[in-house]
């Protein structure tokens, strides 16, 4: 006679899954409770009045959670870059100012010399 051991997750009394290893079930515990928190948070937003819906966005979230974070980091990223090049090009362009107006004084001091000269 074999003895198989199994690991089973349960919620409110309703078994999920069963698994044959602890970490594989431990790990399907904790994207439960991800799902759950998802699922409140989507509740929160109003955005999904449909509580199956909901429940059924919140789970595909939570079994997607690596990609999820990684994509979140990205944007993350692009974000902060985009807010350092746009720094970057207000200085630029702040500087592109002072020189363009110096070329005008310039050009001013000349044309108002000019006019002068041949005022006398």
């Amino acid at each position: 006679m074999a003895v198989i051991i199994k690991y089973i997750v349960e919620r409110a009394g309703v078994e999920k899954m069963t698994f044959s290893s602890k970490p594989e079930a431990d790990a399907y515990d904790r994207m439960l409770d991800i799902a759950d928190e998802l699922f409140v948070m989507l509740g929160q937003s109003e955005l999904i009045p449909d509580e199956q819906q909901r429940e059924d966005l919140a789970l595909y979230l939570a079994q997607q959670k690596e990609l999820v974070i990684q994509t979140l980091n990205q944007k993350t990223k692009h974000t902060k870059a985009s807010v350092a090049d746009k720094d970057q090009a207000k200085d630029k362009g702040k500087e592109q100012d002072t020189t363009d107006a110096a070329k005008t004084a310039v050009v001013l001091t000349e044309v108002t010399q000019a006019a002068d000269e041949l005022a006398a």
